[in-house]
């Protein structure tokens, strides 16, 4: 079982940084791959970006690639969202969801067996 707690969201202008963090339960956070979504209000979910369990391959949106960079500290149990030129489309509610063991393929959100609460992004222009 592995609960997560997404944290780092706010108001930011655009062209500005924001970094979310994805906090994890549990002692074996390292088997599991993590991905980001955001769903926006009135769209569907969508994925933003993925990271295999020790860190190894990193999987991007075409929209958020170059902009957005994703990590992990297995050690402290958290993977973190790393959010640069942040444009007007990019707000929404940001999720972090994890699977045990390597993907199959990140954008697919079923794939994932835990999700976070959410963590809202919004930017003004």
């Amino acid at each position: 079982q592995v609960q997560l707690v997404e944290s780092g969201g706010g108001l930011v202008q655009a062209g500005g940084s924001l970094r979310l963090s994805c906090a994890a339960s549990g002692r074996t956070f390292s088997m599991y791959a993590v991905g980001w979504f955001r769903q926006a209000p009135g769209k569907e979910r969508e994925f933003v970006a993925g990271i295999s369990p020790y860190g190894a391959n990193k999987y991007y949106a075409d929209s958020v690639a170059g902009r957005f960079t994703i990590s992990r500290d297995n050690a402290k149990n958290t993977v973190y969202l790393q959010m640069n030129s942040l444009k007007p489309e990019d707000p929404a509610v940001y999720y972090c969801a994890a699977r045990l063991g390597r993907f199959i393929e990140p954008s697919r959100a079923p794939d994932y067996s835990y999700w976070g609460q959410g963590t809202q992004v919004t930017v003004s222009s």
